[in-house]
């Protein structure tokens, strides 16, 4: 066996020991058998694999498009929480048909159906991997007969470091409850993973002049009403009742010439959406020395192309089961364009 967590020696020494003492197949912190789903949502032995089914209700369905960048970098998607995986009658089977080969947590994976009938089967006590080492009892013939669900931890990425505040083994819960421990799943936990989900439409800028400019020369920088639509994700927990709807609203176009040497339009650089859905004003032919709504006016000539960048800044807001609400970190999404500027002042637009 192989103990990853970092704890002290002593109390590393001791639970190794009580480990080997007591469950000489028991396999940690390789996650085990990292099954899958069967396409129907049905999780095989992963405590890698989410059954939260994300959907998207609204926003652009074609074109290319990518994740959203959180504004506050210290934000991250919920690490790990519990969710239901089996009835008593679907642990049975599982136990039966694998002879006992998969995860019983995150950071914990039983191998030998003996294991698996001892505790679910036979109402032996076993340990939880947290930091007290604490009891979990055992439960009589999978408690078939009963209506509710075994929950079991769940970390996308198990190689987090707080992946392991989720340690309880998979344990039992009655239909329509959710358990009452720490890292239980909420509306909120399934808004940031849906959040983690949304996917924005590229940000393809309109330019006049497109890719050449000259100095003192305005750009004029636009995107057409109707390119960018609110974005709205709903994630749902099966089995619980549980549910949150994530919307990602378009504010503003912000821009960066790439260079100090550079005048912007607005002066912040920030271009905000039009009632319609646009952001700046397409340019029209006579306008060329006219100051943009939303551009870059290149003050020196560029020895290499400068690298305009443009990112749209995206409000994240959600509600919930139960009638909760609240909002997530700004996210952004960005693309960068070459700008060649040369010296030439004549005007032919």
């Amino acid at each position: 066996m192989h103990v990853m967590r970092i704890v002290p020696l002593s109390v590393c020494v001791s639970a190794a020991a009580l480990l080997l003492a007591s469950a000489p197949a028991l396999a940690i912190g390789g996650g085990g058998t990292k099954g899958g789903s069967d396409g129907k949502g049905n999780i095989a032995a992963s405590a890698t694999q989410s059954r939260i089914v994300v959907k998207q209700k609204s926003g652009a369905t074609d074109g290319e498009k990518g994740n959203l960048a959180p504004v506050d970098t210290n934000w991250e998607p919920p690490v790990c929480w519990y969710e239901p995986v089996f009835s008593p009658g679907q642990l049975k089977a599982f136990v039966d048909k694998t002879d006992g080969h998969g995860d019983v947590g995150i950071h914990e994976s039983w191998y030998g159906k003996g294991l698996w009938t001892d505790h679910y089967k036979d109402g032996k006590a076993s340990s939880n991997l947290d930091d007290e080492w604490s009891k979990a009892p055992g439960y009589k013939n999978y408690n078939i007969g009963k209506d509710g669900y075994f929950w079991r931890s769940v970390a996308p990425d198990d190689s987090h470091p707080d992946s392991w505040d989720c340690g309880r083994i998979m344990f039992w819960q009655n239909a329509g409850e959710v358990p009452d421990v720490p890292h239980a799943p909420t509306p909120k936990t399934l808004a940031g993973y849906a959040y983690d989900k949304i996917r924005v439409p590229d940000t393809e800028v309109e330019l006049n002049p497109e890719t050449k400019s000259t100095v003192n020369l305005p750009t004029w920088v636009w995107l057409d009403k109707g390119t960018f639509k609110n974005v709205k994700v709903r994630a749902e927990l099966p089995n619980t009742g549980l549910w949150a709807e994530t919307t990602a609203k378009p504010v503003s176009l912000n821009l960066d010439p790439g260079t100090e040497d550079a005048k912007l339009h607005p002066a912040s650089g920030q271009c905000k959406i039009n009632d319609d859905g646009s952001i700046g004003t397409p340019y029209t032919k006579g306008k060329a020395k006219e100051a943009p709504p939303c551009g870059i006016t290149y003050l020196r000539a560029s020895d290499e192309p400068y690298k305009l960048n443009a990112s749209v800044t995206w409000e994240i807001s959600w509600e919930g089961s139960g009638g909760a609400s609240g909002d997530l970190p700004d996210g952004t999404f960005e693309t960068d364009k070459d700008m060649t500027v040369q010296e030439v002042q004549a005007i032919n637009r």
